[in-house]
C-alpha cells in the first residue's frame, strides 16, 4: 500500500473514532452542562453581592448554599400548602393573581403548563396517534381536552402535538374518529419518542 493510501486509511480510521467518541461524550457533556446551568442559575437567585462580608450571613456566599436554600424553600412551601389554614391563604393569593388584569394572563398560562406536567391534573397523560394532515399520516400527540363543544365543534377533541427537538408544540382540534389512543406505551415514552424525532426506541 502506498503512503498516500495508508494516510487516507489512517485519517478515515481517526475520523471514525472521533465520531464514535462524539456520540459517547456529546450526550454526557450536554447533560452535565444543563445540570450545571440549572445549578448556577438557581444558586444565583440569592444576590450574593449584596451580602456584607462581615456579618453572620456571610455563609450565603459559598457556592451551593443558595441552591440548597431555594430547594428548601420550595419544599417548605409545598409542605405548608398541604395544611388547611396556610393552604387557604395560598388559594386566596392564587385567586388574586388570577383576577389581576394583565398579570392573570401570564400567571394562569404558566400555572396551567406546570399543572399539565407535574400537577395533580396532569394533561399529558393520554398519548394518542392523530391524523392531522392526511388519512395515511399519523402524528404523536396527547389529548388535552376530550370535548371542545364550547368552541362550536361537536364530536371534536383537542390534541397537543409536540415538536421534535424543541419544547414547543401545536394544538389541533380534530374529529374524535381521527384519534387513536395508545394503550401499550406510557405518556413519558410517547413524549420522549415525539421530542426525539422518532429515533428513541420504545
Amino acid at each position: 500500500m502506498s503512503p498516500k493510501l495508508k494516510f487516507k486509511a489512517f485519517a478515515s480510521r481517526v475520523l471514525r473514532y472521533f465520531f464514535q467518541g462524539l456520540l459517547i461524550l456529546a450526550p454526557i457533556g450536554i447533560t452535565a452542562f444543563t445540570l450545571y446551568w440549572a445549578f448556577v442559575t438557581i444558586d444565583n437567585l440569592i444576590p450574593k453581592e449584596l451580602i456584607p462580608s462581615d456579618n453572620s450571613f456571610n455563609f450565603l456566599k459559598y457556592k451551593g448554599v443558595g441552591f440548597l436554600l431555594v430547594l428548601l424553600l420550595v419544599v417548605a412551601v409545598g409542605y405548608l400548602s398541604s395544611s388547611f389554614i396556610i393552604g387557604r391563604i395560598f388559594d386566596m393569593f392564587d385567586r388574586l393573581l388570577e383576577r389581576t388584569p394583565f398579570i392573570k394572563y401570564i400567571y394562569t398560562s404558566i400555572k396551567d403548563v406546570f399543572d399539565a406536567f407535574v400537577g395533580e391534573k396532569k394533561k399529558f397523560d393520554h398519548p394518542v396517534l392523530v391524523q392531522v394532515y392526511g388519512v395515511d399520516v399519523w402524528e404523536m400527540g396527547f389529548i388535552t381536552q376530550a370535548d371542545v363543544s364550547n368552541f362550536g365543534l361537536e364530536g371534536y377533541m383537542a390534541v397537543y402535538v409536540p415538536h421534535a427537538y424543541a419544547i414547543t408544540g401545536k394544538v389541533f382540534m380534530v374529529p374524535k374518529e381521527r384519534v387513536k389512543p395508545l394503550e401499550n406505551i406510557s405518556a413519558g415514552e410517547a413524549m420522549k419518542f415525539a421530542v426525539s424525532g422518532g429515533v428513541t426506541n420504545i
